[in-house]
C-alpha cells in the first residue's frame, strides 16, 4: 500500500526546512539495525584477524580443537588417505587407539601406558572386584614383558617367578610387541584357573614353561616376626593405601615384644604409592632432614622435609634386591642418605620416575610418567638403582630355572632340565654326582633319597610330587639360610652392642 491510498487519494506534501529533516523509524527496526551493523563489523575485523600470511590469530573449532594444528597436518593426512583408499571398511576407533599407542611407544618409556575402554573397563574390574591373578609386577621392556617382581606368597611366587624373568607367550600365545595392559589381561583370571606362562631366564637360557594356577592376590602388605635377640625382621611387599597403618601395627606389636634392633626388608617389592613411601620414609628420618626430592616438568626440584611426627629409636638396617623398585627406593634413598642406615643386599631395580594417570572421557586411560624424583643428595637413580652398603649376592640355586613337574626325567636321559634337577638335589643335600645333565645311576640314587625323605614312592623317576617336594625343598632353604637377612641381622647386634 502506497501513501496515495492511506489518505484517501489525495497526494500530501510537507515541507521541512534541511536542519530539522529526521528519519521516522519504528524502535524494533533501530534495534534490528544496530545488530546488524555489530554483526557486520565482527566479521569484517574476524576476516582481517584470521586470513593471509600476517594473520593475527589461529581459529580453533571448539568442538574438535585439534583441527587447526599443525603437528597434527600429516596424521590428518594419512587418515583420511587411508579412510577414501583402503580397500576395505577400517575401524576407526582401532585405528584411533592405535594412533595413541603409537605416540605412547614413540616415547621410549615402558611406565607410560594407554588403556583403551575395554581395557580399561577390563582391568578396573579384575582390580576392583577380585584381586585374582598370579600376583607379580611387570613391565614392557625391549618388547618383551619383564617381571620387575613377584608379589610375597603368591602364586607367582610360589612357582618360583624371579625379578628380570621375561614372559615369551602366555597359553602358546606369543606376547612379544604386547604392551604390558595388553599382557595383563591375558595373564589375570578367576581363581581356580589355570594359565602356562613361556619363560626365559637370563640371556642365553631356553625358555621353559611354568603352569600357574590363579588365585587371590594377598592383600597385607607388612610382615613382621621377631628373630633372637630380640631383632624385629619387617618385610614390605608393595606400598599400598593401607601399608603405613600396616607398618605402624607391626611396629606397635614388634615394640610390644621387646624389639632392640629392626631389619626393614623390600626384597621384589615393587613399589606403589608415592604418599606412602613419603610417611614410612618420615618414620626414619630426624626432623629437617631430606626425604626426597620431587621434580616435574619444566620445574626445579622441590625438596620434601622430615617431620616431627613418629620416629624408630632402635638400630636400623635395610634388605634390598634387584626386584625393590620405585616407592621402595623411594625409602632406600631416604635411609642411606639421610638416616646413616646401611643397606644389604644387590643393587636396587632403578625406576626414577613418577606416573599419573588419568582417565578420558569415553572411559580409556592414559597413564603417563609427569615427573622424576631424586633421593635426598640429589641423585637421579633411573636405570642405574642404588648400590647396598653392603652386597651380598643371592646363592646360585636361589635363580635356578623353574622345573616343569609333568616332565618326567629317568636314568639314561640327558637334558638342561636334568642339570638343573642335580643343581637343586646338590643343594638341598642329595648328591647326585657329577652334574653334568646326564641322569646316570648316582643321580638316581639322590632322587630316591629324596623321595624316601618326603615319603614317596622311591622309584628313583623325578616327576610330579617328588619334583614339587623337590622345589618346595630348595624354597625352605632359601628361606632359612638367607645370606642378606643373616648379615642384615649380624649388622644390628653390632650397633647394639655399641
Amino acid at each position: 500500500m502506497d501513501e496515495k491510498e492511506k489518505n484517501g487519494g489525495r497526494e500530501e506534501t510537507t515541507y521541512e526546512p534541511p536542519a530539522k529533516r529526521y528519519i521516522r523509524m519504528k524502535p524494533f527496526s533501530l534495534v534490528m539495525l544496530i545488530f546488524g551493523l555489530v554483526l557486520a563489523t565482527a566479521a569484517v575485523t574476524f576476516f582481517a584477524l584470521t586470513t593471509g600470511e600476517d594473520k593475527v590469530v589461529e581459529v580453533v573449532n571448539p568442538q574438535n580443537p585439534t583441527i587447526e594444528r599443525k603437528e597434527f597436518k600429516k596424521l590428518f593426512e594419512a587418515y583420511d588417505e587411508m579412510k577414501k583408499t583402503y580397500y576395505n571398511e577400517i575401524d576407526e576407533s582401532a585405528v584411533v587407539d592405535g594412533a595413541i599407542n603409537g605416540m605412547i611407544e614413540a616415547l621410549g618409556d615402558p611406565f607410560s601406558d594407554y588403556l583403551n575402554e575395554e581395557e580399561a573397563r577390563q582391568l578396573t574390574e579384575s582390580i576392583s572386584s577380585s584381586f585374582e591373578g598370579i600376583g607379580a609386577e611387570i613391565q614392557e621392556l625391549n618388547g618383551y614383558i619383564n617381571i620387575v617382581s613377584p608379589i610375597k606368597n603368591s602364586p607367582a611366587e610360589r612357582a618360583g617367578l624371579l625379578p628380570n624373568d621375561l614372559i615369551i607367550a602366555v597359553d602358546g600365545k606369543s606376547i612379544q610387541g604386547m604392551s604390558s595392559s595388553e599382557a595383563v589381561l591375558l595373564i589375570r583370571g578367576k581363581k581356580g584357573t589355570a594359565v602356562t606362562l613361556s619363560v626365559r631366564r637370563g640371556e642365553m637360557g631356553e625358555p621353559f614353561d611354568v603352569k600357574i594356577i590363579r588365585d587371590v592376590i594377598p592383600i597385607e602388605t607388612v610382615y613382621a616376626e621377631m628373630l633372637d635377640n630380640n631383632i624385629a625382621h619387617i618385610r614390605i611387599t608393595s606400598f599400598s593405601e593401607h601399608t603405613y597403618d600396616e607398618l605402624l601395627a607391626a611396629l606397635d606389636e614388634m615394640e610390644a615384644l621387646g624389639m632392640e634392633g629392626l631389619i626393614m626388608d623390600v626384597r621384589q617389592n615393587p613399589g606403589g604409592m608415592l604418599n606412602t613411601a613419603i610417611d614410612i620414609s618420615d618414620l626414619f628420618v630426624e626432623k629437617g632432614k631430606n626425604l626426597f626430592q620431587y621434580q616435574g616438568k619444566g620445574n626445579n626440584p622441590e625438596v620434601y622435609v622430615a617431620s616431627d611426627g613418629r620416629k624408630v629409636n632402635v638400630p636400623v638396617t635395610m634388605i634390598i634386591d634387584d626386584g625393590s623398585a620405585s616407592a621402595s627406593e623411594i625409602l632406600a634413598g631416604a635411609l642411606k642418605e639421610s638416616a646413616n642406615v646401611q643397606l644389604v643386599g644387590i643393587k636396587t631395580y632403578g625406576k626414577g620416575t613418577v606416573q599419573t594417570p588419568k582417565e578420558l572421557p569415553d572411559g580409556s586411560n592414559l597413564k603417563l610418567t609427569t615427573a622424576k624424583w631424586l633421593t635426598p643428595d640429589g641423585n637421579w637413580i633411573h636405570e642405574s638403582g642404588i648400590e647396598p652398603t653392603i652386597e651380598v649376592p643371592y646363592p646360585t640355586y636361589a635363580t635356578l630355572p623353574f622345573l616343569d613337574p609333568s616332565l618326567e626325567m629317568k636314568e639314561g636321559m640327558v637334558s638342561t632340565a636334568i642339570k638343573t634337577a642335580e643343581e637343586m638335589l646338590n643343594a638341598v643335600g642329595f648328591e647326585p654326582g657329577e652334574i653334568d645333565g646326564l641322569f646316570d645311576e648316582d643321580t638316581e640314587a639322590a632322587v630316591i633319597e629324596l623321595q624316601k625323605a618326603l615319603s614317596l614312592k622311591e622309584d628313583g623317576i623325578l616327576v610330579g610330587d617328588t619334583t614339587y617336594g623337590l622345589m618346595n625343598k630348595l624354597r625352605n632353604k632359601i628361606r632359612e639360610d638367607d645370606p642378606q637377612l643373616l648379615k642384615a641381622k649380624e649388622i644390628v647386634m653390632e650397633q647394639i652392642e655399641k
